[in-house]
């Protein structure tokens, strides 16, 4: 499966926000994706697998417990693709910079005069 078709589905988005800060059990992401997607234990365990299998997300065995984290590396790739197209819009977010920092400064010099 192709790294976009993997992120396409807004569901395993999620899952992989959801370990953005950490590692956590196949529990606690079925109890927060379940709640916000209202879908079945197995529908998440199916998404969980389609991480896996496709090297999204490491899992490690603690005791009964399954630990998910996120692999890195299929993001990279992912990074690395985008870079072609970077040239689109960082100049305008280097523009939108520039013009808050004017208005900042603007807004700090207006408040000297005042004063």
């Amino acid at each position: 499966m192709h790294a976009f078709d993997v992120l396409g589905d807004p569901v395993r988005r999620r899952i992989l926000e959801l370990l953005a800060d950490g590692e956590l059990t196949a529990g606690a992401i079925g109890a927060e994706v379940q709640a916000e997607f209202g879908i079945s234990q197995p529908a998440v365990s199916q998404h969980l697998k389609v991480l896996r299998d496709n090297g999204f997300t490491n899992v490690r065995a603690e005791g009964q417990r399954r630990l998910y984290s996120v692999d890195s590396a299929p993001l990279r790739d992912i990074d690395q693709w985008l870079d072609t197209f970077r040239r689109f819009w960082t100049p305008h977010l280097d523009a939108l910079a520039t013009e808050i920092a004017r208005g900042k400064r603007q807004r700090r010099i207006e408040g000297k005069h005042h004063d």
